[in-house]
């Protein structure tokens, strides 16, 4: 039986290298059930290398990540993708020469829950519109976006990992992305959120820890960020 009193993903001294380059150095944190828990730091701080170590497809790892209350950091990324976890890469992966349609339906189905298509287009309404004619590579970095948070919505995953969701986005369609995270928090999902852009994430964040050369410096809740604002403008450099 799930022990609900327990982090949902608890992560201890987490390692990762890239070839003989050690790049996470004992980053541990935990993230609860059905909270949006924020990465912020600076370009090379180690939040995107964190999400992809979470998913295995690092190219070594040790330490611990534990979701559900099960261990994970032998998996191979199949696995733990299956155990319910979805990544949303920075860089989107939208297949440029499959329609809409084809990209949502891309990804299998790893546990009940997932949403259905016409609850994706609730959320992107964009994205219907471009159902049947548009390929991948024509649409807008908004709408590819939207794709790609769409896409592993159908997978019934149950913690979402968005590596930088904003960013290069119009400021209309960051606004449309945090509605969206909101929502998605309404529907149950917990979400682990890398972002520079620590402004957006204050509008949906409950938590943050802050990532510099490979590890956690410091953390806070939401209604600590004033407080905490000086220090976060220097942790950032801006």
């Amino acid at each position: 039986m799930l022990d609900t009193t327990a982090p949902l993903l608890s992560i201890n001294d987490l390692q990762a290298w890239y070839g003989e380059s050690h790049i996470l150095h004992g980053v541990s944190f935990d993230v609860r059930e059905g909270e949006v828990v924020t990465l912020l730091g600076r370009n090379g701080a180690g939040k995107s290398t964190t999400m992809k170590s979470i998913m295995g497809i690092v190219g070594q790892r040790t330490g611990s990540v534990r979701f559900e209350g099960q261990e994970l950091i032998g998996k191979q990324s199949n696995h733990i993708a299956r155990a319910g976890i979805a990544l949303c890469p920075e860089e989107r992966g939208i297949f440029s020469s499959l329609s809409v349609e084809e990209n949502l339906l891309l990804p299998p189905i790893v546990r009940p829950g997932g949403l259905s298509l016409e609850q994706i287009f609730t959320l992107f309404p964009n994205l219907k519109e471009r159902l049947g004619s548009s390929q991948g590579s024509k649409l807008s970095g908004g709408e590819q976006q939207m794709l790609a948070i769409g896409r592993i919505l159908r997978t019934g995953a149950r913690l979402l990992l968005l590596d930088e969701p904003t960013e290069g986005l119009a400021p209309v369609i960051i606004q449309q992305i945090g509605k969206t995270i909101r929502a998605l928090k309404e529907q149950g999902f917990t979400i682990l959120l890398v972002e520079q852009n620590f402004r957006f994430a204050s509008t949906v964040a409950d938590r943050y820890y802050v990532m510099e050369h490979g590890r956690i410096i410091d953390r806070f809740a939401n209604d600590e960020l004033d407080s905490n604002i000086e220090k976060l403008h220097d942790y950032l450099g801006v």
